[in-house]
C-alpha cells in the first residue's frame, strides 16, 4: 500500500517537474539544455531537494507542497539547483572553509538572480528584509556572486541570529551532497559538462539572445565571473621569463647507466659526466608601472607591490644579475626606480612613497620605456606590468614586449584595453590567491 501511494507521488512530481522545465524554458529559452541536465530521483529521507550536479533528488511531499502554494514557487525551487550547477558552487573548494557561510552566499547569489529575472513564472511578492540584503552587498560587490558574497560575510562576521535569519530567508534546497561530490576521486566530468552549458549560455546571451540578456543582466554578469580563466600569480610572471644557462651541475640529465659503463669498461673513465651548466627560466629585464592617479588606492597598491616582493624576492626568481624598473606615473612620468639586487628590493619596498595623483595616461609611460630601449637600458626587456585601476588613453601601436594591464577593482565587467594586451583583474580578497586573466 504504502509502495503504491508513494509510486503515485512520485508520477505527481515528475509531472510537476516537467511543467516547470517547460515553464521555464517558455519564458528562459537560453536554458534549455541546462533545464534537462539534471537527472530525477525521489528521496524520503531529505527534506527538501538536493543535487550533486548529475541527479535532482527531491522529498516528494515538499515538492508537492510547494506547488499546491502556487507553481512560482516549485519553479524557484527547481531553477534555484539549475543555478547552483551553473555558477560551480557544488565542486568550489571555498565550502571547505565555513561550509554554513559558504552555503548561504551561494543561496543569496542563486536568488538575487532569479529575482532579477522579469518572468510571470517566477515572481512572488518582494520582501523589505530581502532587497535590504540586496542593496546592502550591492555598495560593496558590483557583482553579487558566490565567492564576493562570501568574503563579505567571513570580513562582516555577523551574529548568529542574523545567519539564522539570512538562512531562513534564501535557503530553498539541501546541500549535504556538496561536500561528497568535492571530496570525490572524479568529479572533473560533470564540472567540465556544467562548465561547457555555461559557456554556451554566455556566449548565446551575448550574441543570440541580447533582448534576454537585457532582462537577465545578473545571470550574465555571474556567468561572466565564473567563466574566467583563473591563474596563479607566480605562474602568470613566469610569461616574463627568459631562458638562459647558468653555472650549475644539471643532475636531472645525469645518466648513471653510461657512467657505471664506462667505470667498469675503462677503469677510471666515464663514457658520461654531469652537465657544468643548466638552463633555467627566470627573470632578468622587467619592468613595473605603477598607476599613481588621483583615483588609485594607496593601500590596494601596497598590498600588490608587498605580494609582487614576496614573489619576486625569493632567489630562484631572478639571475644574479637582472634590472627591473618601477616607474610611477599618472599623466606624466613621476619616477623611475633601478632595483638591481634583492636588498634594493626590500629597501623599495619599506620606503615606498606614492607620487602623482593626477589624470590617468598610459601613454607616457610606454614612451619612457621605448626610450630607455632605444638608449640599450636593457639587456633583453621580456614584459611590462600596469597596475591600475582606471580607464586611460592607451599606445596606438604595439610595443616590443609583453603587457599586462592589471586593474585594482571590484569590477567583474570588461574594461576594454587593445588586442596585444593581457587583462587581469584583481580585487583586494585575492591578492595572494590567484588572478583572473583575459587575452
Amino acid at each position: 500500500m504504502f509502495e503504491e501511494q508513494l509510486a503515485k507521488k512520485v508520477d505527481i512530481c515528475n509531472e510537476i517537474i516537467r511543467e516547470c522545465r517547460n515553464e521555464l524554458y517558455l519564458n528562459l529559452r537560453f536554458l534549455d539544455v541546462a533545464l534537462h541536465s539534471l537527472a530525477l530521483q525521489p528521496s524520503i529521507e531529505l527534506g527538501r531537494t538536493a543535487t550533486d550536479g548529475e541527479i535532482l533528488r527531491y522529498n516528494p511531499e515538499f515538492l508537492m507542497e510547494h506547488y499546491r502554494s502556487g507553481s512560482s514557487l516549485a519553479n524557484r525551487c527547481y531553477l534555484h539547483s539549475i543555478f547552483h550547477c551553473l555558477m560551480g558552487h557544488i565542486w568550489n573548494p571555498r565550502g571547505d572553509e565555513d561550509k554554513q557561510l559558504w552555503d548561504l552566499a551561494c543561496d543569496i547569489a542563486v536568488e538575487s538572480v532569479i529575482d532579477g529575472l522579469p518572468c510571470r513564472c517566477l515572481r512572488v511578492a518582494p520582501k523589505p528584509y530581502r532587497r535590504a540584503v540586496y542593496q546592502g552587498l550591492e555598495k560593496k560587490l558590483s557583482v553579487l556572486n558566490g565567492e564576493g558574497i562570501f568574503w563579505v560575510l567571513q570580513n562582516a562576521r555577523p551574529d548568529i541570529r542574523v545567519v539564522a535569519r539570512l538562512i531562513q530567508e534564501f535557503a530553498v534546497d539541501e546541500h549535504s551532497l556538496w561536500r561528497q561530490q568535492r571530496t570525490a576521486k572524479a568529479p572533473m566530468e560533470q564540472q567540465n559538462r556544467w562548465k561547457d552549458i555555461r559557456d554556451r549560455m554566455e556566449t548565446e546571451l551575448e550574441t543570440f539572445s541580447k533582448e534576454a540578456a537585457k532582462d537577465a543582466q545578473g545571470l550574465k554578469e555571474q556567468l561572466h565571473v565564473e567563466n574566467r580563466e583563473r591563474y596563479d600569480y607566480r605562474e602568470f610572471l613566469k610569461k616574463f621569463c627568459v631562458w638562459k644557462e647558468e653555472m650549475k651541475v644539471d643532475l636531472d640529465s645525469f645518466d648513471y647507466i653510461f657512467y657505471h659503463y664506462g667505470m667498469e669498461l675503462y677503469g677510471n673513465m666515464p663514457l658520461i659526466e654531469h652537465l657544468e651548466t643548466q638552463e633555467i627560466q627566470r627573470i632578468e629585464d622587467f619592468v613595473i608601472v605603477i598607476d599613481t592617479s588621483m583615483s588609485c588606492k594607496m593601500g590596494l597598491v601596497q598590498k600588490f607591490l608587498e605580494e609582487t616582493y614576496g614573489i619576486l624576492s625569493q632567489s630562484q626568481s631572478f639571475y644574479r644579475k637582472f634590472c627591473i624598473h618601477i616607474i610611477q606615473c599618472d599623466e606624466n612620468v613621476q619616477s623611475d626606480v633601478v632595483i638591481r639586487n634583492k636588498q634594493e628590493l626590500q629597501s623599495y619596498m619599506e620606503q615606498f612613497e606614492l607620487k602623482g595623483l593626477g589624470g590617468t595616461d598610459f601613454r607616457p609611460a610606454f614612451e619612457y620605456v621605448s626610450t630607455l630601449l632605444a638608449k640599450k637600458t636593457f639587456h633583453k626587456l621580456r614584459g611590462l606590468i600596469y597596475f591600475t585601476d582606471g580607464y586611460g588613453a592607451f599606445p596606438l601601436k604595439k610595443p616590443p614586449f609583453d603587457t599586462a594591464f592589471v586593474f585594482f577593482q571590484g569590477d567583474y565587467l570588461d574594461v576594454d584595453v587593445p588586442p596585444w594586451a593581457m587583462k587581469l583583474i584583481l580585487d583586494e580578497r585575492e591578492l595572494g590567491q590567484t588572478v583572473d586573466i583575459v587575452r
